[in-house]
């Protein structure tokens, strides 16, 4: 695991060049969290890929879980329901004190949503939000025409303790879209899944992650004063 900007008043960057199982995961952000709330540890962001797996959240639906031998279950405590995680996907991990900022849990939320958009414009790709849908999603096609569609490619599952926040997002970068066979991904139907790679771009995971390092200072830091000096 490289580091990145190490220093009490910054936020930390992490980034692991090699998958991360899930449990090691978890166990991190409990204890970065626990150093948060005491003041000893600083904020951070981690960006990892884990191996292919499923993660049910607080509110998974039993019955969305399609195929239970098709890679390894984990109960999660974020919120919502049933998501995959796999090599291709840039899963970000977001642990931030939020009495420091706006001690708010939905505005949280749409900053996590507005950093997903302001990084997929960073390659020419609009993501928007929709009314009761979590995540963020892609038009396909002309709208108003038969082939219209649109696809989802960023999960958002979230869980806060003594204010400081921990889970965060996946967006899909090139993954194995074939994998969320096995679920009704976060408990919508009737709606696809896509990838950067999908939508016919090729960046690598570190041109991602220089995008999610410029467009977090935007959204994050402009109502801080955290200093903060992508490496990008």
């Amino acid at each position: 695991m490289d580091s990145i900007d190490m220093n009490m008043s910054f936020i930390e960057w992490l980034i692991s060049d090699n998958t991360v199982c899930y449990e090691e995961a978890v166990e991190f952000m409990e204890r970065r969290v626990t150093g948060i709330r005491k003041g000893n540890e600083p904020e951070t962001v981690w960006l990892l890929e884990h191996p292919s797996l499923y993660t049910a959240g607080t509110s998974a639906d039993p019955a969305e879980l399609l195929e239970n031998n098709k890679f390894p279950i984990f109960q999660s405590g974020r919120g919502g329901r049933y998501t995959y995680h796999g090599p291709g996907q840039r899963v970000v991990y977001v642990m931030l004190d939020l009495k420091n900022r706006d001690d708010d849990v939905r505005k949280y939320v749409r900053d996590l949503e507005q950093w997903i958009m302001d990084t997929l414009v960073q390659f020419a790709v609009i993501g928007e939000r929709r009314q009761g849908r979590v995540g963020i999603w892609v038009g396909r096609g002309a709208l108003g025409s038969p082939t219209y569609r649109e696809d989802k490619i960023a999960a958002i599952g979230v869980r806060v303790r003594g204010w400081v926040t921990y889970h965060g997002i996946s967006l899909n970068v090139e993954p194995d879209l074939s994998h969320y066979s096995g679920i009704v991904p976060c408990g919508i139907k009737n709606y696809g899944i896509t990838s950067l790679w999908d939508l016919g771009l090729t960046p690598t995971m570190p041109d991602v992650d220089c995008a999610l390092k410029a467009s977090f200072e935007t959204v994050f830091n402009r109502r801080t004063n955290l200093p903060f000096s992508p490496s990008c």
